[in-house]
């Protein structure tokens, strides 16, 4: 009766937080705006009409993307709070004149009205305190005043703010301060633009979840009856001869199994922990922002509300935002909000003026949404919501999840569950034949009940623990610390893996398609030849200069003196055709200043600078007025940009591949015209010389870019088609012909030094480098051959020619395919896919937006982490800090030691669990009494030393050069190779044949005296068992260093003074089993031993490294046929056995499965029916005592006629 009063109430709670945060939120809204209706048309004008036509009905569903109509609403309408959000509305003492709250309301969905709610964009700029061209202050700490709603938005009513009012938004109250006092009122009220962090699983949570595997909980169950059974006979019973101690084994079981958890749990802390850190570290990533007038690059965890941001192609969109203005800036919204359409971006000037005028339509579109991605243009754009107040960031908290396993984890997985299978099923055996045996035996024992209880339970934990022993736990742990040991390691050598499964695939990896630009080469591009209209050329030595360049270079000037024989309006023409087609821009790179932009453009700009007299390039771009952009395209290697002339007229500018542009010259420069520019015809012997200038830098291993010019009279050009959402801008291919050739220039990107061993080093691997890359054939040609990637019979193609062929065709072109030149990204994501169809493991690299599908078409993709933009980082695997080769065979050396690391911690474990499963069942059937001769707190620590502690040393060898001398593992090659079962079984027999001698024969080998008195006797057996459970272990111990080679190879020492890992775990081991054997005593049942026991242990365990030796002359194929045979064998004989299981198995067990499982589904659903009814029954009681409680609220406060 309590619940259903007290649920009304609660709801009444909540309600009158809600009307309360949207009363306040009235009150702080200028009463000019609680009035005024934001209609921009007449409510009968068509256009308005169109609000809510076919436009926003084609679109797709998402909320975030349908932007919402221009409707008859007030301000309070547009920006009133959804539920749930009214704390973010609610900001004590905000220095802004708006909440985080009404920011969000432009967001989800795009709405119009809250733009001009908040003034447009000259509003927001005033409101957030910031400037649309400076943008924040780097001054700026604590901000004290304060700007209001109507400060802000002006009379929204009438026109957006102007620009001539005064500005406050960038001052700092304090003294400028570069710590973490910057922008400190900014960050409490918008918050900075990170996400909390997922919140991590404690110590304890951990133990609990090791602790729930079944078999440990029914050991636990098992252990405390044993111990409640042992207290009872010890302190129960009459003692008739000294004092007993049954109670320890049960003590000592438990004790055993909490240290089994605590061991897993710190395991799996740890390995949470390292996991993230390396996302914090993927996570991270630099952007483009304006601060005080200066483009810089921050990290994008240091983005805040009020930041202007670049937006350029390929950029992820980290934080949500308003357009500022650029040029022909399109969206990819579908990673966002389902959106398939290209987004056509309106600047938010624009958008404010059409609002204020009344002429907007919902195609306007200025919103800025986090999670896309720019497909072309360039622009800016003002940063509105960061963190958890971004579509992103919201997005992103409701989908946190944990890593998904692994390939190799998931084959782990299943064939741990197969061996449980079978070590459960002896398990079972076991427990069957002992129970059959203690049943027979019950009419002639004479003990007591709790005696004849405790050798029943003996019997149990003895099964239960063989269980224990033969599940391995280890072996999906083994594969989680080798991943992360190896991807700690691998960030160290600049290789940052954001795909977990990408780690193990690259050890086996068949073929490398490797980029040319900074990855091969250094990415430190500098103009080095060129020649500029039809008379003038000029060439400095570099490093691919030969003898011949020489003397042609006693021909060809400096690069200096050919440009300063140039007129003026040529140098003109040439500069301007440099920093205007550009999208390089100044800024400063640990705290130097320099050129920040695609290598190809810093180069040209270094060169304006040093030989043309650029100056700062933002002061030269801002006398000259940029009609249209036109990005770069890889389909047409080009871009361009168009200028109005002062003489009215205008100019575009392209530059690109050399040739494919020289196909486009119609025309020639000529330098020799000192008053004004002059042309010529392109004639076909200027084209031929032209051409075998190009080729003779391509054969100089330099990069070839020509300069394009084209006067036009009017823009848009009569007969030009435009695009049809913007009438200002025309269609590239339409004005692409008929241009004046400026000038081809030669950059020389030099190899990166030790390119060519890496190449080298990957071949002798059985791994084929390729490269793919966008530059001319005889360029490429150079470089590959530079490198050791050309060889002899290998063959160079261009793209267009290589995307023309059959697949047939293509098949059998493959295996000798060794360049790909003139490559579009299409022409490399079909050779991925055809490598990966004749079965080839494909490691791919890519730093362009439209690399992107070849990235994750591959079975590997690696991005660049200078130069690749944020969408190839997000398609990626693998991001190489460095961009360079060397890291990839860096990466394929890690993925090979995390494969071995899982294959040799399986040969280990699988031989301890096939000898300690068959020692523990043969002596229980062969003991008179029942009991194996390792009791469970020994196999009990035989499972920690062998799930945990091998897991640990065997999972941390670091790669040695040498792990690339074989060739990778094919895609189906079993997890357990035939050298593998060579060493598990060879192994495991003799350690079988040692451990059985010691047990049956060990008393007349040894000449102990079996004949004397019982209490000698059960001494003299003790101390037997004792040295079995010390050579048992012993053996496992140097076993595990034959398990460091994979190989037949004997030196099994090398590389072990570099793992500390291996050698400090061994000594915990040596030094456990040394302190068990003295003072295990009752617990573990065990005696001491004297030296000689010490000796012989010791000797017969340490055999184990010889017969390795022995195992290793073996050849491979001789095992392979007698592992055949027995295999041919066990199927002849049991295969029967196992179909005559399967077929009762279906007749009688399954159907009661299938009867017991719909019983608890129909109990479920019966449940889940009852409780429904329940809520429906509370819900009307609820609003039963909601309609008696509540009280009519006062209306919405408002403020009249005030200021």
């Amino acid at each position: 009766m309590s619940d259903n009063l007290l649920a009304p109430s609660s709801a009444l709670k909540v309600d009158t937080v809600s009307r309360h945060a949207e009363a306040t939120f009235d009150a702080l809204t200028p009463s000019s705006s609680s009035t005024e209706r934001l209609t921009p048309h007449p409510p009968h004008s068509p256009t308005a009409t169109s609000l809510d036509g076919e436009t926003l009905r084609s679109r797709s569903h998402s909320q975030v993307t349908k932007i919402s109509d221009v409707e008859d609403i007030s301000i309070q309408d547009a920006l009133r709070p959804d539920k749930g959000t009214e704390a973010d509305f609610l900001v004590d003492n905000n220095p802004f004149a708006f909440s985080p709250g009404q920011l969000n309301k432009l967001l989800n969905p795009k709405s119009l009205s809250a733009f001009k709610a908040l003034g447009g964009i000259k509003g927001l700029e005033r409101g957030i305190r910031t400037d649309l061209v400076a943008g924040l202050s780097l001054d700026e700490t604590v901000l004290d005043d304060k700007v209001s709603f109507d400060d802000a938005t002006g009379s929204v009513s009438s026109s957006p703010v102007s620009d001539d009012q005064p500005r406050d938004g960038t001052q700092a109250a304090g003294p400028p301060d570069n710590g973490d006092d910057r922008y400190q009122s900014r960050l409490r009220v918008f918050r900075d633009n990170t996400l909390p962090e997922k919140k991590a699983t404690s110590i304890w949570k951990l133990m609990w979840l090791a602790y729930k595997d079944k078999v440990l909980i029914l050991l636990t169950v098992a252990a405390v009856i044993s111990l409640a059974l042992g207290l009872y006979e010890t302190f129960g019973q009459p003692s008739e001869s000294g004092a007993k101690v049954d109670w320890v084994e049960g003590v000592a079981i438990c004790v055993a199994i909490v240290i089994v958890v605590l061991v897993s749990a710190l395991n799996d802390w740890q390995k949470e922990r390292q996991f993230v850190r390396l996302n914090k570290k993927k996570e991270d990533r630099e952007v483009k922002a304006i601060r005080s007038g200066k483009s810089i690059m921050i990290s994008v965890y240091d983005v805040t509300v009020g930041d202007v941001l670049h937006l350029e192609p390929g950029d992820m969109i980290p934080v949500d935002g308003i357009f500022i203005g650029g040029h022909n800036v399109k969206c990819d919204e579908s990673s966002a909000t389902g959106e398939s359409d290209q987004m056509k971006k309106t600047a938010g000037e624009e958008v404010s003026r059409q609002l204020f005028q009344g002429t907007a339509s919902s195609k306007l579109d200025p919103f800025i949404i986090s999670g896309s991605k720019v497909l072309e243009g360039v622009g800016t754009y003002l940063v509105t919501s960061v963190g958890v107040n971004s579509s992103f960031g919201k997005t992103m908290m409701s989908l946190r999840q944990d890593t998904d396993a692994t390939p190799l984890q998931k084959k782990l997985d299943k064939l741990a569950g197969a061996i449980a299978k079978l070590g459960g099923g002896a398990a079972l055996l076991l427990f069957s034949v002992l129970l059959l045996r203690f049943l027979a035996a019950l009419p002639g024992n004479f003990e007591t009940p709790a005696e004849k209880a405790s050798d029943f339970l003996d019997i149990l934990i003895v099964a239960v623990t063989i269980v224990v022993v033969a599940v391995p736990e280890g072996l999906p742990l083994a594969v989680t610390l080798a991943l992360a040991f190896a991807t700690t390691r691998m960030l160290k050598e600049n290789n940052l893996v954001r795909v977990l499964r990408s780690c193990e695939t690259m050890g086996n990896a068949t073929t490398i398609c490797s980029d040319k630009t900074g990855t091969l080469t250094q990415n430190k591009m500098s103009v080095v030849a060129g020649t500029i209209g039809s008379q003038t050329s000029f060439m400095q030595s570099f490093a691919n200069c030969t003898d011949l360049d020489t003397e042609k270079k006693d021909v060809s000037p400096s690069p200096a003196a050919a440009i300063e024989t140039l007129p003026e309006c040529v140098k003109t023409l040439l500069l301007q055709s440099i920093f205007i087609n550009s999208t390089a821009f100044e800024g400063e790179e640990n705290g130097i200043k320099s050129f920040i932009g695609s290598k190809t453009e810093t180069a040209l700009l270094l060169f304006a600078r040093d030989f043309l007299g650029l100056g700062p390039v933002a002061e030269a771009r801002s006398g000259c007025t940029i009609v249209q952009l036109i990005p770069f395209d890889s389909g047409r290697k080009c871009m361009g940009a168009v200028i109005r002339l002062p003489s009215g007229g205008y100019r575009l500018f392209v530059k690109g591949a050399s040739e494919i542009l020289l196909t486009k010259a119609t025309h020639m420069l000529q330098t020799d015209s000192r008053d004004s520019l002059c042309t010529e015809p392109l004639t076909e012997s200027m084209r031929g010389h032209i051409t075998s200038t190009i080729e003779s830098y391509a054969e100089k291993s330099l990069r070839t870019i020509a300069m394009l010019y084209r006067d036009f009279d009017s823009w848009p050009p009569k007969g030009a088609r435009t695009m049809e959402d913007d009438q200002d801008m025309v269609l590239f291919d339409d004005v692409f012909d008929e241009m004046t050739f400026l000038g081809v220039v030669g950059i020389q990107d030099p190899l990166r030094p030790g390119v060519s061993e890496a190449v080298k080093r990957c071949q002798n691997a059985g791994v084929v480098v390729r490269m793919v890359t966008g530059d001319n054939i005889t360029t490429a040609h150079a470089i590959a051959s530079d490198c050791g990637i050309k060889t002899k019979d290998g063959i160079v193609m261009e793209g267009p020619k290589f995307r023309q062929l059959s697949n047939e065709d293509m098949d059998e072109l493959l295996p000798r395919l060794q360049v790909l030149a003139r490559s579009s990204p299409e022409d490399k994501r079909i050779l991925v896919a055809r490598l990966k169809h004749l079965g080839e493991t494909v490691a791919v690299t890519g730093d362009g937006t439209n690399d992107a599908p070849a990235l994750k078409t591959a079975d590997i993709g690696f991005s660049m982490g200078i130069a690749g933009t944020e969408v190839a980082k997000e398609a990626s695997s693998i991001i190489l800090m460095d961009d360079n080769f060397a890291s990839i065979v860096k990466a394929m050396m890690w993925g090979r030691a995390v494969n071995d690391a899982v294959a040799k911690f399986l040969q280990f474990q699988l031989t301890v669990n096939i000898t300690a499963v068959l020692l523990a069942f043969v002596s229980a059937v062969a003991s008179p009494d029942m009991h194996s001769v390792l009791s469970a707190v020994q196999l009990l620590w035989v499972n920690l030393i062998m799930d945990t502690f091998a897991a640990l040393a065997l999972a941390t060898d670091a790669p040695t050069e040498k792990i690339l001398d074989r060739n990778p593992t094919p895609k189906k090659a079993p997890l357990i190779t035939i050298n593998m079962w060579k060493m598990i079984i060879g192994q495991a027999i003799y350690q079988l044949i040692v451990t059985f001698i010691l047990y049956f024969a060990g008393t007349r080998i040894l000449g102990y005296d079996v004949a004397g008195p019982p209490e000698l006797r059960a001494e003299l057996r003790a101390e037997l068992n004792t040295m079995v459970f010390n050579t048992f272990v012993w053996m496992q111990i140097f076993n595990e260093f034959n398990n460091r080679r994979l190989d037949n190879k004997f030196n099994i020492f090398e590389g072990i003074h570099r793992n500390w890992f291996f050698i400090g775990i061994n000594c915990v081991m040596v030094g456990g089993q040394v302190m068990i054997i003295f003072v295990g005593g009752k617990a573990f049942q065990i005696v001491r031993i004297d030296g000689v026991q010490w000796a012989i242990c010791i000797l017969c365990a340490i055999f184990c490294l010889p017969w390795a030796v022995v195992l290793r002359l073996i050849p491979d194929h001789y095992a392979a046929t007698v592992f055949y045979f027995v295999i041919r064998m066990w199927r002849l004989l049991f295969g029967p056995v196992a179909r005559v299981s399967r077929k009762i198995n279906g007749i009688f067990f399954s159907p009661i499965k299938r009867s017991i499982k719909r019983g608890f589904r129909k109990l479920r659903r019966t449940k889940s029916d009852e409780n429904e009814k329940a809520a429906m029954v509370d819900d009307e009681e609820a609003a039963a005592a909601t309609e008696k409680l509540e009280t009519p609220l006062p209306p919405p406060i408002t403020i009249t006629g005030t200021t």
